[in-house]
């Protein structure tokens, strides 16, 4: 148990009329932000701080908070397991707060059991709008990607067999190893974070190459970065954006 759950559990105040909200991110910078910016807010006050899957799910089980603000990227398991695992067992509104690009994976955490998604390069207030949002039982997306979904349903109404994008086809789980890939990491490291064995990266390794059609892991790798690079979060990055 780590000193982040144990201090919550000890700190426990069940009865704050304030709405708990639990935080899920294994940077403690961004942790301590989203901290600062919660404390400002007269209703809300962050009842405790994970920064794996484990973490997270002691505590929502121990605090029984009103919000879970969750990272897809967390260390050894990502926030899409965290959310499957959360969807049904307690009745806990999630958000998902992440650098990874909406438009590839805000209908994933939806799937998964999420209420909303904002990624991290949005502004203050947007968080905030999005956990009132959550709060108050509504789904929050930002503008563009409520209108990628909506041309994507009705796209999908109008042809009886709308067309795939290969991207679409992998698991969450190989999307992360992809992306991984796309960052220049080795076999192994995505192992060590993973916490995975060498050999089951490679079988995901394999399931890319054959759902990408793609012959060898040179072309994997140059497949990878090349998405990685024109992600619109990279190109954002490029141009400057927030």
């Amino acid at each position: 148990m780590t000193a982040n759950l144990q201090s919550a559990i000890g700190t426990r105040t069940p009865k704050s009329t304030k709405i708990g909200v639990l935080i899920v991110d294994d940077h403690p910078i961004v942790r301590r932000g989203i901290a600062e910016l919660i404390a400002r807010e007269p209703d809300l006050i962050v009842c405790g701080e994970a920064s794996t899957m484990q973490e997270a799910m002691a505590l929502a089980q121990k605090l029984r908070p009103g919000l879970m603000i969750v990272d897809v990227s967390l260390e050894g398991n990502n926030g899409l397991e965290l959310m499957k695992n959360m969807e049904g067992r307690l009745s806990i509104p999630v958000l998902a707060y992440s650098m990874h690009d909406e438009t590839i994976y805000a209908e994933r955490c939806l799937h998964a059991g999420a209420r909303g998604y904002l990624m991290k390069q949005a502004p203050p207030e947007a968080l905030l709008e999005a956990i009132r949002q959550v709060l108050s039982g509504k789904t929050y997306l930002s503008s563009p990607m409520s209108e990628h979904l909506l041309g994507k349903f009705v796209g999908s109404r109008k042809s009886k067999t709308p067309a795939k994008s290969p991207i679409d086809t992998l698991s969450d789980r190989e999307l992360e190893v992809l992306h991984l890939l796309g960052n220049g990491q080795t076999t192994a490291q995505i192992a060590e974070q993973l916490c995975l064995s060498v050999k089951t990266v490679e079988t995901y390794r394999e399931h890319l190459k054959q759902k990408l059609n793609l012959a060898d892991g040179q072309k994997l790798m140059r497949y990878a970065i090349e998405w990685s690079l024109n992600s619109p979060t990279a190109a954002a990055t490029r141009r400057g954006a927030p």
